[in-house]
Protein backbone atom coordinates (compact mmCIF):
# COMPACT_ATOMS: atom_id res chain seq x y z
CA UNK A 1 0.00 0.00 0.00
CA UNK A 2 1.48 3.73 -1.11
CA UNK A 3 1.93 6.45 1.50
CA UNK A 4 -0.85 8.81 -0.37
CA UNK A 5 -3.32 5.31 -0.43
CA UNK A 6 -2.70 4.82 3.40
CA UNK A 7 -3.14 8.31 4.08
CA UNK A 8 -6.49 8.30 2.25
CA UNK A 9 -7.46 5.48 3.86
CA UNK A 10 -7.03 6.64 7.33
CA UNK A 11 -8.98 9.45 6.28
CA UNK A 12 -12.05 7.81 4.92
CA UNK A 13 -11.83 5.49 8.59
CA UNK A 14 -11.48 8.84 10.61
CA UNK A 15 -14.44 10.35 8.13
CA UNK A 16 -16.66 7.40 9.06
CA UNK A 17 -15.97 7.53 12.60
CA UNK A 18 -14.10 3.99 12.97
CA UNK A 19 -13.51 3.28 16.63
CA UNK A 20 -12.11 -0.34 16.03
CA UNK A 21 -12.20 -3.44 14.25
CA UNK A 22 -13.88 -6.10 16.18
CA UNK A 23 -13.39 -8.84 14.45
CA UNK A 24 -11.72 -9.95 10.64
CA UNK A 25 -11.88 -13.50 9.56
CA UNK A 26 -10.16 -15.88 6.54
CA UNK A 27 -13.93 -17.49 6.75
CA UNK A 28 -15.22 -14.14 5.09
CA UNK A 29 -16.68 -12.20 8.15
CA UNK A 30 -15.82 -8.55 9.46
CA UNK A 31 -17.13 -6.60 12.02
CA UNK A 32 -16.48 -3.13 13.00
CA UNK A 33 -17.47 -0.44 15.30
CA UNK A 34 -18.59 3.46 14.55
CA UNK A 35 -18.82 6.66 16.46
CA UNK A 36 -22.02 8.29 14.73
CA UNK A 37 -21.42 11.93 15.55
CA UNK A 38 -24.12 15.35 15.61
CA UNK A 39 -21.95 16.23 12.21
CA UNK A 40 -23.25 13.12 10.59
CA UNK A 41 -27.12 14.03 11.28
CA UNK A 42 -29.84 15.48 9.02
CA UNK A 43 -32.96 16.85 10.76
CA UNK A 44 -34.08 14.97 13.83
CA UNK A 45 -30.66 13.50 15.19
CA UNK A 46 -30.96 11.13 12.21
CA UNK A 47 -27.56 9.70 10.59
CA UNK A 48 -27.95 10.66 6.89
CA UNK A 49 -28.77 7.12 5.01
CA UNK A 50 -25.38 7.84 2.78
CA UNK A 51 -23.26 7.29 6.09
CA UNK A 52 -25.02 3.93 6.82
CA UNK A 53 -24.41 2.92 3.75
CA UNK A 54 -20.51 3.59 4.04
CA UNK A 55 -20.29 1.83 7.30
CA UNK A 56 -22.00 -1.27 6.12
CA UNK A 57 -20.26 -1.04 2.71
CA UNK A 58 -17.23 -0.66 4.37
CA UNK A 59 -17.67 -3.83 6.72
CA UNK A 60 -18.06 -6.35 3.40
CA UNK A 61 -15.12 -4.39 2.35
CA UNK A 62 -12.82 -5.78 5.53
CA UNK A 63 -15.08 -9.15 4.71
CA UNK A 64 -13.80 -9.17 1.33
CA UNK A 65 -9.80 -8.28 2.48
CA UNK A 66 -10.21 -11.05 5.23
CA UNK A 67 -11.08 -13.77 3.21
CA UNK A 68 -9.21 -12.87 0.24
CA UNK A 69 -6.23 -11.02 1.57
CA UNK A 70 -4.52 -7.83 1.09
CA UNK A 71 -3.33 -7.89 -2.66
CA UNK A 72 -6.89 -7.39 -3.63
CA UNK A 73 -9.41 -4.59 -3.62
CA UNK A 74 -12.65 -5.21 -3.82
CA UNK A 75 -14.89 -3.02 -5.98
CA UNK A 76 -18.19 -2.92 -6.05
CA UNK A 77 -20.80 -3.85 -8.87
CA UNK A 78 -24.07 -3.34 -6.79
CA UNK A 79 -25.16 -2.78 -3.59
CA UNK A 80 -28.29 -2.79 -2.08
CA UNK A 81 -29.34 -1.27 1.59
CA UNK A 82 -32.77 -1.45 3.04
CA UNK A 83 -33.47 0.74 5.77
CA UNK A 84 -35.15 -0.51 9.32
CA UNK A 85 -35.23 1.99 11.43
CA UNK A 86 -32.92 5.12 12.07
CA UNK A 87 -29.57 5.72 13.06
CA UNK A 88 -28.77 7.51 16.00
CA UNK A 89 -25.51 9.50 17.36
CA UNK A 90 -23.56 6.87 19.26
CA UNK A 91 -22.20 3.58 18.66
CA UNK A 92 -23.11 1.51 15.72
CA UNK A 93 -21.99 -2.23 14.64
CA UNK A 94 -21.11 -2.89 11.38
CA UNK A 95 -21.62 -6.71 10.58
CA UNK A 96 -20.35 -8.13 7.10
CA UNK A 97 -20.28 -11.92 6.04
CA UNK A 98 -19.56 -13.66 2.63
CA UNK A 99 -22.86 -15.31 1.37
CA UNK A 100 -21.30 -16.76 -2.15
CA UNK A 101 -17.37 -16.62 -3.09
CA UNK A 102 -16.37 -17.17 -6.48
CA UNK A 103 -13.27 -17.00 -8.62
CA UNK A 104 -13.70 -13.46 -9.25
CA UNK A 105 -16.70 -12.25 -8.08
CA UNK A 106 -18.78 -12.94 -4.58
CA UNK A 107 -21.77 -12.05 -2.76
CA UNK A 108 -21.58 -10.23 0.64
CA UNK A 109 -24.37 -9.53 3.34
CA UNK A 110 -24.16 -7.04 6.00
CA UNK A 111 -26.21 -5.15 8.53
CA UNK A 112 -26.12 -2.41 10.89
CA UNK A 113 -26.65 -2.78 14.71
CA UNK A 114 -27.49 -0.46 17.64
CA UNK A 115 -25.48 -0.80 20.63
CA UNK A 116 -28.79 -3.22 21.94
CA UNK A 117 -28.59 -5.16 18.68
CA UNK A 118 -31.67 -3.85 16.84
CA UNK A 119 -31.06 -4.06 13.39
CA UNK A 120 -30.71 -0.41 11.85
CA UNK A 121 -30.28 -1.58 8.33
CA UNK A 122 -29.47 -4.50 5.61
CA UNK A 123 -27.61 -4.87 2.33
CA UNK A 124 -26.51 -7.06 0.07
CA UNK A 125 -23.21 -6.54 -2.83
CA UNK A 126 -21.54 -8.12 -5.40
CA UNK A 127 -18.27 -7.26 -5.40
CA UNK A 128 -15.26 -7.62 -7.66
CA UNK A 129 -12.33 -8.86 -6.49
CA UNK A 130 -8.99 -7.30 -8.26
CA UNK A 131 -5.73 -7.57 -8.28
CA UNK A 132 -4.30 -4.32 -6.03
CA UNK A 133 -1.30 -3.68 -8.24
CA UNK A 134 -3.67 -3.24 -11.12
CA UNK A 135 -6.03 -1.05 -8.83
CA UNK A 136 -2.90 1.15 -8.03
CA UNK A 137 -1.63 1.74 -11.68
CA UNK A 138 -4.68 2.52 -13.20
CA UNK A 139 -4.74 5.28 -10.20
CA UNK A 140 -1.14 6.59 -11.28
CA UNK A 141 -2.23 6.20 -14.76
CA UNK A 142 -5.04 8.62 -13.87
CA UNK A 143 -3.24 11.06 -11.77
CA UNK A 144 -1.11 11.48 -15.04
Amino acid sequence: MSETESTGVEDLNRTLGLVRRIEMSPEGRATLEYEAGLHMCHSGGVVQGGFVTGWIDAAMAHAAIAMSGPGIVPMSLELKVSFFAPARPGKVIAEAWVEKRGRTTCFFEGRLLDPAGKVLAKASSTLQMVDRTKVEAASRAAAG
